[in-house]
């Protein structure tokens, strides 16, 4: 196992081309605090450009996912109103958003297990996945509009790709709080699972045993298309597999599965 270097609230380790990103406040149900902000964004950027690695999980250990922000550390950080909305003003993504934007950057597919709080801003991180496994009693709201707010963390790219824009509406006009598995019948998350970090892990090795390329190519197939026209989908799917078909990893996974033996890759440098 490798141990990459942690920050203050994260910790990362990577294993068999997957690497586990652990929140790790666990006293303050992960809370979002200005470290932790900086530290998960980081978290991200690190990643994106980790050689070797096929696929992430992120987690929270302790009791939650992660319970939202934490209103009195980062007032304890920005002393005055200026201050606190400075971040806002800055270029796309701002700030705030960088810790759940930053999943849906990193090239690699991103699976988060949830379990206790996933509230606010720690459930629009979990959105930044590309799927999410939770606990049947876990605690998922969008709960900004509780402080007078809209939820702003890049949750005009996820959330409305889940469920129903009538769905997302309700969630956020109301800032109710439902459970795992409720998020699972809504589409908030992909699949309820007792154990989700578990489950998490299964499915990150299962993935990281096929071709990186493809993984790359197909989330930036799917993240792209989402809202372009026929015309604009399509060439971007053949211009896709035009870069992929004939090169090493394409042909070492048709070879393996001839086979019958698991394939050896060579990841992106």
């Amino acid at each position: 196992m490798t141990d990459v270097a942690t920050a203050e609230r994260v910790a990362i380790s990577i294993t068999d081309h997957v690497a586990v990103v652990t929140l790790t406040r666990p006293d303050k149900h992960n809370a979002l605090d200005v470290a932790m902000f900086e530290a998960i964004a980081g978290a991200a950027e690190r990643l994106a450009a980790e050689p070797g690695v096929r696929a992430v999980v992120l987690h929270g250990d302790g009791p939650s996912f992660c319970s939202g922000l934490d209103v009195a550390g980062v007032m304890a950080n920005q002393p005055g109103s200026d201050d606190l909305m400075a971040p806002l003003r800055g270029p796309f993504p701002n700030w705030f958003q960088r810790p759940a934007h930053g999943w849906l950057e990193v090239p690699m597919p991103v699976i988060a297990a949830i379990h206790g709080h996933c509230l606010g801003g720690g459930l629009q991180i979990a959105l930044g996945a590309d799927v999410r496994f939770a606990t049947p009693d876990a605690r998922l709201s969008v709960l900004e509009v509780k402080w007078g707010l809209i939820p702003d963390m890049a949750i005009t790219r996820t959330l409305p790709r889940l469920v129903g824009i009538d769905v997302a509406k309700e969630l956020a006009f109301t800032g109710r709080i439902v459970s795992g598995a409720e998020a699972g019948d809504l589409g908030l998350v992909t699949h309820v699972a007792d154990d989700p970090l578990a489950a998490a892990l299964e499915l990150a090795a299962e993935i990281a045993g096929r071709s990186p390329d493809a993984l790359r190519g197909m989330k930036r197939l799917f993240n792209e298309s989402w809202t372009g026209s026929a015309e604009e989908t399509l060439s971007l799917e053949a211009e896709i597999q035009l870069g992929l078909l004939g090169t090493p990893n394409q042909l070492e996974a048709v070879r393996a599965g001839m086979l019958k033996e698991p394939a050896k890759f060579t990841d992106p440098s």
